[in-house]
C-alpha cells in the first residue's frame, strides 16, 4: 500500500498508508482522531529506480509509439536506413548486373540461375 499524506486541522501534517482505491477519502488523524483530507505536500518519488530499469522502461515507452525497423541500429532514428544500394536511399548508385543473357534470336537465359527454369 502505498503512503499518502494528510493535513489535519488541529495537529498539521501526517502521513498514513492506505489503499489505491482510497486515495482520495479521508483518514483519521492518529494523534487526535479527527477527519483529516488528503494533503499534496511532497512530490512522489518517482525516480527510486536504478538507472538499468529506467532505461527498460524508456525503451518500452519509445517502442509503444515508434517501433525500431528490423535494419535500423540502436543510434539511428527514423529515416532511411535500407542499406547500400537501395533505390530510394542511395542517390543514384548504379544497378547490380542482373545475370541474364541475351541471344541474338531475342530469347534469354540466366546462367546464374537455377538451371531448369525455362526461359520467358
Amino acid at each position: 500500500m502505498p503512503s499518502y499524506d494528510y493535513l489535519c486541522p488541529a495537529c498539521g501534517p501526517f502521513e498514513a498508508r492506505a489503499a489505491m482505491a482510497d486515495f482520495d477519502k479521508p483518514c483519521a488523524c492518529p494523534d487526535c482522531g479527527a477527519t483529516s483530507p488528503r494533503a499534496l505536500l511532497r512530490a512522489p518519488l518517482l525516480a527510486n529506480m536504478d538507472g538499468a530499469r529506467r532505461r527498460a522502461h524508456a525503451t518500452n515507452e519509445r517502442s509503444a509509439d515508434s517501433p525500431r525497423r528490423s535494419g535500423q541500429s540502436a543510434g539511428q532514428s527514423s529515416g532511411h536506413s535500407h542499406g547500400p544500394g537501395c533505390s530510394c536511399c542511395s542517390g543514384g548508385a548504379s544497378k547490380k548486373p542482373s545475370g541474364t543473357f541475351y541471344r541474338p534470336d531475342g530469347s534469354k537465359s540466366f546462367p546464374a540461375k537455377r538451371p531448369w527454369m525455362i526461359s520467358h
